[in-house]
């Protein structure tokens, strides 16, 4: 791979973009994540306001924190995720200010945000678009803010899977889903070294659905 292609790895919302056409491959992706549901509190006792889901996907929790009573963006670069997002909040008349975009170029003004959520959204790419991710999450963010996501690990069974091709960056060709799309691992020195502008407040390592599925989940402050 070229450095040309290597600097073109966030491909996957491709993939989910066709998923989320319909109804089958939006069922598991509507119920938010019960990490999410239990960083409410937090943010409420901190007097978080405003809020952007970054990767929103179908809006699922978009809509969960809009319904709790926060202001929130949201973004994708799928357009048929962000269609059903959109039915869904006006279906409930929640106010969500939806854009479509990419990580790596996050259409907002610095320090806009108290909290920036992104779960299952980073990784997809290699080594250069993650950092690129995760400063503009870190320039969106107010200081003190929160950013609030996930990561695989090299834990997860698909780590070493396929053909590398970038560090620690996999493509497993002709696979479904977006496994076919370049996927990101680290070890936890490696997340670490990732949010070094960042405070850790909370970090372990989760099997996801099935067994050997295994993502970081993080919570960081802004420096």
């Amino acid at each position: 791979m070229s450095m040309q292609d290597q600097a073109h790895t966030d491909t996957a919302y491709q993939a989910w973009n066709d998923r989320w056409r319909n109804e089958d491959g939006r069922a598991d992706w509507l119920t938010p994540d019960p990490d999410v549901a239990a960083v409410v509190p937090v943010l409420r006792g901190r007097g978080a306001h405003s809020l952007l889901d970054l990767g929103c996907g179908v809006g699922r929790h978009a809509c969960f924190l809009a319904d709790a009573g926060f202001q929130v963006h949201a973004m994708d670069a799928s357009a048929a995720g962000l269609d059903f997002a959109t039915q869904q909040a006006e279906k409930r008349g929640l106010d969500i200010a939806f854009s479509d975009g990419l990580m790596t170029e996050l259409p907002y003004e610095d320090a806009s945000f108290d909290y920036v959520l992104s779960f299952n959204v980073i990784y997809h790419g290699d080594g250069g678009v993650v950092s690129r991710a995760v400063s503009e999450i870190h320039r969106v963010l107010k200081p003190g803010g929160l950013f609030h996501g996930t990561l695989l690990s090299k834990r997860n069974a698909h780590y070493g899977a396929g053909k590398q091709i970038a560090p620690n960056t996999f493509v497993i060709e002709g696979a479904a889903g977006d496994k076919d799309h370049p996927h990101f691992y680290c070890n936890a020195a490696e997340l670490v070294k990732l949010f070094e502008d960042f405070e850790l407040l909370s970090l372990f390592d989760r099997e996801h659905e099935r067994p050997g599925h295994y993502h970081w989940h993080l919570l960081a402050e802004r420096s």
